[in-house]
């Protein structure tokens, strides 16, 4: 294998022309990650050739003066192009690379000579902080050095996302790979920093637009590809027969997005390599937007993602597809327990050429657009001339139902995490209300999955249920319920105060699943804990029924919630001993979105555990999703579940009461905090913009006076109740309006709950708005009542529950 790269350029503007030979020999010492020849002029554009044989290069960088586009064979242009969903571990780079490679062949084997990847996905996506150590890009380059190594590369061009240190910078680039060599790398431009994304913390933007220069290759590389340097920056590659550029997840949804200005350039193919996570009815959002760039601009669309958990609380809802000229010809799915999935589509670029002149707009914006630099390979991708192959048509796109996403998503999501984290299973206190009900649900739909997908002949998933299971030699992974009893547990940890009802129900669900089910009584724990208050300090609290305080009563409840959190996590840690396997269980928690924005719970209760996977969606939503899963999973007994109405079981009923629902608990419905939720976060609103907001949205529906009581209600308790986000278990995103104080709503937990300037401002504005004096005082009257009834804040500005 030779090279022989001649370059000539201008060192600078001031220095007249030089030419630079450079050889194998001369490549400079030591790693070479930071080294770097001068840029070249912005307007210059690379040429490199290959012969698909030798794989000898020569490459040269020519002057505006003498530059020329080179031509592209338009005769019957067929192409085939793979892209994929890889479930990638953040850090894992052996698993990575081997589903790298696996992609890789899959594609080959069917036919593709471009195939994109993933964004960072050497690394995993979720490294975060991780990717400010060195040690994560050398690694990236060693997984490279891999690739190129063998005949993997030989043939295809292969699209690799993974960060590279550019001149001292960090950057989140894509690779690109062809016949053992690297032709090409191309920067991220515009990077993700809202909602869960911090991408600017790690990496640093390309500001140098249609700019393309060298970027020096570390000696281990240069020895494997005979390169010492290749083009790096904003450019596009050109082939005898296809013109091609990618980029990069959030560029898709910026406003000027690149796509754009490569198809006014007369780039055919544009790919895009994601780490986009799962959101609930977010999907459309992003396929319109590859729609739309291909009706408008024309052209063919490459999407790839991660697909699963890769470390963190996100699920990278996968969903690679191909879109061509405003029509999406092939798409994989969104949820999946498969490790690789890669999707292919054959299409006709001289359709995008027919395509695009039709457009009389187009063709003008075109005729005067500033062109991107490009990279030239002197490699044929496209299909023989005689080939049977046929372009794919047009599909109909498939979503899920909320419904079922909440199905799936949190399903895929439990069975990356317990696979990869060594632990034989869940645990699952289940109450028999909804939101323990509808995580059982979940595990129910998981192991149907991984069951289904042993069935297909998937044989990971089969090793990893085997493996989780404790399957003994010829033992045959059977059923879901079968799965299930092996590695799920619940348990029913009632006292005096628990009803029958719910205890027939986490039963009866439990059967239908599959769980190992266990019947507790925790009365003889929680009557200890009693005693031993009453040693202390010689008093006995009393519930409120009995005549106990306000104090007394919120005490009483949260010790049999807590204790229960503590019991949870004895058997977790033991029942597997006593069922005589190894390991131990994980803790699932049960609380849902609104919930932990109202601050109704129990600090450190059963809502503490190892992982939640209905943390971050919302009580409407997970309704909506017990009733699709009694008729779609087969959980009838979820019927009954959804019909009772919430509460927590906490307090005594004395004759003649009835139980105090959840809502009437809070002050509030579930559907009204979805609302709150969206309005705080999604729309960013304080106190009185929300307000305002209101009084618009409720118009007719509640005066003034009462949207006000409502809004500092909720103001109230959330701010009371903050200081319980802090401690909220690892939850599965899901809602935009998630209170996740670690990773996603980054907030003070210390507040004044009084918000005496804006709830003053609220009262100047209903005031206002009324019309009767009587009104006027009711306002007023309501948050001097309030502020009396709540005496056990008034001490301070945390809830004690």
């Amino acid at each position: 294998m030779q090279i022989n790269c001649s370059i000539n350029k201008p060192l600078c503007r001031r220095v007249p022309r030089s030419t630079h030979s450079l050889s194998t020999g001369s490549l400079p010492p030591g790693r070479g990650f930071l080294k770097q020849t001068l840029p070249c002029q912005q307007s210059s554009r690379i040429l490199y050739k290959q012969n698909r044989r030798s794989r000898a290069v020569s490459c040269s960088l020519q002057q505006p003066d003498t530059l020329s586009m080179p031509a592209i064979n338009m005769s019957h242009r067929l192409i085939t192009l793979a892209t994929c969903n890889l479930d990638q571990w953040a850090m894992d780079f052996e698993g990575n690379l081997r589903r790298v490679k696996e992609s890789i062949q899959i594609a080959k084997d069917r036919g593709a000579t471009y195939r994109v990847g993933p964004e960072l996905e050497l690394p995993g996506y979720g490294c975060e902080d991780h990717f400010q150590e060195l040690d994560t890009v050398e690694h990236c380059w060693e997984c490279i050095s891999e690739l190129l190594r063998g005949d993997l590369t030989d043939d295809i061009i292969c699209d690799i996302g993974m960060p590279v240190i550019h001149r001292g910078v960090r950057f989140n680039c894509r690779v690109f790979l062809l016949n053992r060599k690297i032709v090409f790398i191309r920067p991220k431009l515009s990077m993700a920093d809202d909602g869960n994304y911090r991408e600017s913390r790690y990496f640093k933007t390309w500001k140098r637009l249609r700019y393309v220069e060298d970027h020096m290759l570390m000696t281990a590389i240069a020895d494997i590809t005979g390169q010492r340097s290749v083009p790096f920056g904003d450019g596009a590659l050109i082939f005898r027969d296809l013109a091609l550029a990618p980029e990069t997840c959030e560029e898709l949804f910026t406003p000027a997005a690149p796509h754009i200005f490569l198809a006014l350039s007369g780039i055919e193919v544009f790919s895009n390599g994601s780490g986009s996570h799962h959101q609930l009815r977010k999907l459309d959002q992003r396929l319109d937007l590859m729609r739309g760039a291909t009706r408008k601009c024309g052209g063919v669309y490459m999407y790839a993602n991660q697909q699963g958990c890769d470390g963190n609380r996100l699920y990278y809802d996968g969903c690679a597809c191909i879109a061509s000229n405003g029509e999406f010809i092939a798409q994989g799915s969104q949820f999946s327990v498969n490790e690789v999935e890669v999707v292919t589509a054959t299409v006709d670029l001289d359709e995008v050429v027919r395509y695009r002149g039709v457009i009389s707009s187009l063709q003008e914006q075109a005729s005067k657009a500033e062109h991107v630099p490009t990279v030239y390979v002197d490699w044929a991708a496209c299909l023989p001339k005689d080939t049977d192959r046929l372009p794919s048509q047009p599909i109909e796109v498939r979503y899920h139902d909320p419904e079922e996403e909440i199905a799936l998503g949190p399903a895929c999501w439990l069975w990356d995490y317990l696979r990869r984290s060594g632990a034989s299973g869940y645990m699952l206190p289940l109450s028999g209300g909804a939101d323990s009900s509808a995580t059982a649900a979940i595990m129910g739909c998981m192991t149907q999955l991984v069951t289904k997908a042993v069935d297909a002949g998937d044989k990971l998933v089969e090793a990893d249920a085997r493996r989780v299971g404790q399957y003994k030699e010829g033992e045959k992974v059977g059923t879901p319920q079968e799965l299930a009893n092996r590695i799920f547990t619940t348990v029913y940890m009632g006292t005096v105060n628990s009803g029958s009802a719910t205890k027939d129900r986490a039963r009866n669900l439990a059967k239908q699943i599959g769980a190992d089910h266990l019947d507790v009584k925790v009365d003889i724990v929680i009557d200890a804990m009693a005693k031993l208050f009453q040693m202390i300090t010689g008093k006995t609290p009393r519930f409120r029924a009995d005549g106990g305080s306000n104090a007394e009563n919120l005490a009483l409840q949260n010790i049999q919630a807590r204790l229960r959190m503590v019991l949870a996590f004895f058997l977790a840690q033991l029942m597997p001993w006593v069922r005589d396997r190894s390991g131990f269980l994980l803790v699932l928690g049960s609380a849902n979105v609104d919930e932990g924005l109202r601050g109704y719970l129990t600090k450190y209760d059963c809502s503490s555990a190892d992982v939640n996977p209905i943390g971050g969606i919302s009580k409407t939503d997970i309704r909506r999703f017990l009733y699709w899963a009694a008729d779609h999973l087969g959980y009838s007994e979820l019927r009954g579940v959804v019909a009772a109405p919430p509460s927590a079981e906490l307090e005594p009923i004395r004759e003649g009461e009835e139980a105090q629902t959840d809502e009437q608990d809070m002050g509030m419905t579930y559907d009204e905090l979805s609302i709150y939720g969206n309005l705080r976060k999604v729309s960013n609103c304080g106190p009185v913009s929300m307000f305002r907001s209101l009084l618009v949205t409720w118009k007719g529906k509640y005066e003034p006076h009462v949207i006000a009581k409502r809004v500092k209600d909720f103001f109230r308790y959330y701010s009371m109740n903050r200081h319980k986000a802090t401690t909220l278990t690892p939850a599965y995103h899901a809602e935009n309006y998630s209170t996740d104080d670690h990773r996603f709503d980054h907030r003070q937990f210390l507040y004044n709950y009084k918000w005496p300037w804006q709830f003053k401002r609220i009262d100047e504005i209903a005031e206002n708005l009324e019309t009767g004096a009587g009104k006027k005082s009711e306002s007023k009257t309501h948050d001097a009542t309030q502020e009396g009834k709540d005496d056990v804040y008034k001490e301070g500005v945390h809830s004690v529950n």
